[in-house]
């Protein structure tokens, strides 16, 4: 599995031709403590850079944009009743959606996790 990132602190693990999406860790210290998610629903066709999802904090909302085109396959249906697992684990448990990948190679324009570390760094 690999995993990528945005400049607007998506990421993407990608799997075969599946990507499952959310937020950083530096997103969600950004927001604080996050309170309500809409997530996508199954059938969405998502481009990318698309306004897929919403994570609203104490802080502030904020869009959550897709970070490659595909189609909604599963949204997170956990996040509707414990919205805080994305402050608890957004890189695992605090997911978004999962969508099904319709152009791979938009992938090559992302970070690694790397390149992203270093992004943040510069922050």
């Amino acid at each position: 599995m690999s995993r990528y990132f945005t400049q607007d602190h998506e990421w993407i693990d990608v799997d075969g031709d599946t990507g499952t999406v959310g937020i950083s860790e530096y997103a969600q210290s950004q927001l604080g403590d996050v309170v309500f998610v809409d997530v996508p629903l199954e059938g969405r066709e998502l481009t990318k850079g698309d306004e897929a999802a919403t994570v609203e904090s104490v802080k502030a909302a904020s869009d959550v944009y897709s970070p490659a085109s595909g189609t909604v396959i599963e949204g997170n249906a956990a996040l509707a009743d414990t919205p805080d697992l994305v402050n608890a684990d957004a890189e695992g448990d605090g997911w978004f959606y999962r969508i099904t990948l319709s152009d791979p190679s938009e992938l090559e324009e992302l970070m690694d996790e790397t390149a992203y570390e270093a992004f943040v760094a510069k922050l």
